[in-house]
């Protein structure tokens, strides 16, 4: 029976968020920023920002998993409503990608006391995409009936996001080398195909949203 759940629960969840992180947060798109950041750091210091900045990017995205839905009801927006703008989010991001809009964020430039806080986990890893992907796979895994249903749904999850921070980690170590080999071409092609993939899970977020809130008329 165990095996059933994990099955018809564990994969489907983890497969799906673990998609929606890593096509949202684009390991690649990180490498410039943080390039530009920790230029005149040593390798030691390089590597303590890089394994804090995701630490402190998967701490957020999993308070948002446990605790953004319940945010979100102390305002009375139901659970269809932030899954339609999670999808929404999602999928304008997405576009932005696609048509080269450029980066959405903060401006290289800006300097911090703490730059593995603010902008490399915060908006760099648990950006409004990020944190619209989780957010929405928390209202499916709300209205899951039994509490082992949402204890294996949160597992998957969370699973999900440490792999998505720990290739993020990879990405961000090896920055320097990634970027000299892929260049700045194959970055934006790599980008275009995320955005493409980012519309797509916006859009499923949405017609999701769209059948719950008739479901519930």
């Amino acid at each position: 029976m165990f095996e059933v759940f994990i099955h018809r629960l564990f994969w489907p969840f983890f497969l799906g968020a673990l998609v929606g992180l890593l096509t949202i947060s684009n390991p690649l798109s990180k490498i410039p920023l943080f390039v530009t950041l920790t230029e005149d750091m040593s390798e030691r210091a390089r590597a303590a920002v890089a394994r804090k900045a995701c630490a402190y990017g998967f701490v957020l995205l999993t308070l948002t998993l446990f605790f953004g839905v319940f945010v979100m009801e102390v305002f009375g927006i139901s659970l269809a409503a932030l899954r339609i703008a999670g999808g929404v989010t999602i999928a304008v991001l997405g576009f932005r990608m696609l048509f080269g809009y450029g980066y959405v964020g903060p401006p290289p430039t800006m300097g911090h006391r703490n730059i593995a806080v603010f902008p490399l986990a915060l908006p760099g890893i648990s950006g409004p995409g990020a944190i619209a992907v989780v957010i929405g796979i928390s209202t499916e895994i709300a209205e899951l009936k039994a509490a082992i249903n949402q204890v294996i749904a949160y597992a998957a999850t969370v699973t999900s996001i440490l792999i998505t921070c720990t290739v993020i980690w990879l990405t961000l170590r090896s920055a320097r080398f990634v970027s000299r080999v892929i260049g700045a071409d194959g970055m934006e092609a790599m980008t275009r195909i995320m955005g493409f993939l980012l519309v797509c899970i916006g859009v499923q977020f949405i017609a999701s949203g769209v059948r719950s809130f008739i479901a519930g008329a």
